[in-house]
């Protein structure tokens, strides 16, 4: 196998075998040790069985050698997992709106991660990559008010700019009920996963495939976000959407 798998070979991997890769196979070997490196702070671990980050990188297409550009770090945690995987040969750009001191401190000791402060429209990386990512954060994007509408189409839209043709935008968010208002984004930090491929769709993309991964029929969809009683445990959509190649 070659070090460096080119992003349209992983994509078409991904579509040709979806079953495969939403069943959870064995992730690819840079992956299986990310997850494994013992840099890893233990906080970020012990939330590996929430999060389930080698099944959400494998569906990705995350690979040694890959540029990703993620969108709102927060604490860093698949700050440090994607810059692991990607390793010395890639790189991680870490785009916030305000600054990230737990990823300025990882990106001391690993230089494949740069971190930016943006806003809403500006350009997501120096050069084309292979992955934008964003995980439990579009809802968020939605509650940022741009003049007369939210920041997630400009977001949308710097996406497509930074991928390459055939590359992949990754979206992981807390489900909302199909019939939700709009104002669940605000009160239950949950986003309609309807709403989320309409909008992105509309930006350019093509929906490319769906993990239930993270799915929990238990959640009703009506606590919020941080309540006790569903914390760590909500209905989760995994969301891969694909610059078409022209």
């Amino acid at each position: 196998m070659p070090k460096i798998i080119p992003s349209l070979t992983i994509t078409a991997l991904l579509l040709a075998s979806p079953a495969a890769v939403m069943a959870g196979d064995t992730p690819v070997p840079v992956i299986a040790a990310a997850v494994a490196d013992s840099a890893r702070p233990a906080e970020d671990v012990a939330r590996d069985a929430q999060r389930k980050p080698a099944e959400l990188m494998t569906f990705a297409g995350v690979h040694e050698g890959a540029r990703i550009a993620e969108l709102a770090p927060g604490g860093g945690y698949y700050t440090r997992l994607l810059s692991l995987a990607v390793g010395a040969e890639g790189h991680v750009f870490a785009d916030s709106s305000r600054p990230v001191p737990a990823v300025e401190a990882w990106a001391t000791e690993h230089p494949q991660v740069s971190i930016s402060i943006l806003k809403a429209g500006d350009d997501l990386a120096s050069e084309p990559v292979d992955i934008v990512w964003t995980t439990e954060n579009y809802h968020d994007f939605k509650n940022a008010k741009i003049g007369e509408s939210d920041a997630a189409a400009l977001y949308n839209q710097a996406a497509f700019r930074a991928l390459k043709p055939g590359g992949v935008y990754l979206i992981n968010d807390h489900a909302a009920a199909a019939d939700a208002p709009a104002d669940v984004t605000s009160t239950l930090h949950r986003i309609a996963e309807a709403t989320v491929i309409r909008e992105v769709e509309a930006a350019g993309f093509q929906l490319a495939g769906k993990s239930p991964v993270l799915a929990n029929p238990e959640d009703d969809h009506t606590l919020k976000v941080f309540d006790p009683a569903i914390r760590g445990k909500t209905d989760q959509f995994v969301l891969k959407f694909v610059k078409p190649e022209s």
